[in-house]
């Protein structure tokens, strides 16, 4: 029978910064099916925490009161499942936040690796994630929304991870997809 592999993951889906379709820094809103699809991911897949990076108060309060309706509310009774995923929610301002939270936890800054459906050079493979996970040391995981990460969030990562490859030139998946996908690939090795 096989290891389980628990890696000393976390993730963090970004709504600023984020570019739109011509190329501009915005701030996008946060949806419902985002994060219950990449909690669940998440929780399936062993990640410790799934951060929600927003600095907008009513996209905060928002997130808070979909988490607080399944942790805490009627939903946590109707399906005790999907309140463990949900739980893994935090809600922060920045990407800086997150780190700084993360640091404190685990005593060490985590390797950040960030994602991208375009094909740049200098990526690093699902492979080579899966083997930095393998050492232990913390690793966060980014996601972008909109039309990805602002370009100064990818320069000041330590790792961009290759972007999924279909068999076909679309490419173009929602980021919940994209995360179970590079969930899936990333942890299975």
């Amino acid at each position: 029978m096989k290891k389980l592999f628990k890696p000393n993951l976390y993730v963090a889906l970004v709504h600023y910064p984020v570019i739109n379709k011509s190329g501009e820094i915005i701030t996008s809103a946060v949806t419902n099916l985002d994060l219950h699809d990449m909690a669940r991911a998440a929780k399936t897949y062993g990640v410790k925490q799934l951060y929600v990076v927003t600095p907008l108060a009513d996209q905060k309060e928002l997130t808070q009161k979909i988490v607080s309706h399944w942790t805490s509310g009627t939903g946590s009774t109707f399906n005790p499942e999907r309140r463990q995923a949900i739980e893994l929610i935090t809600i922060k301002d920045s990407i800086e936040d997150v780190l700084q939270e993360i640091c404190s936890a685990e005593k060490s800054r985590p390797k950040t690796v960030v994602t991208s459906a375009k094909d740049s050079s200098g990526c690093i493979s699902f492979a080579d994630f899966h083997e930095l996970l393998e050492d232990a040391d913390p690793c966060l995981l980014i996601f972008g929304t909109g039309w990805g990460l602002a370009e100064e969030t990818i320069v000041q990562s330590d790792y961009l991870l290759e972007p999924i490859k279909g068999n076909t030139d679309y490419n173009h998946l929602s980021v919940r997809s994209a995360c179970s996908i590079i969930l899936d690939r990333i942890i299975r090795g």
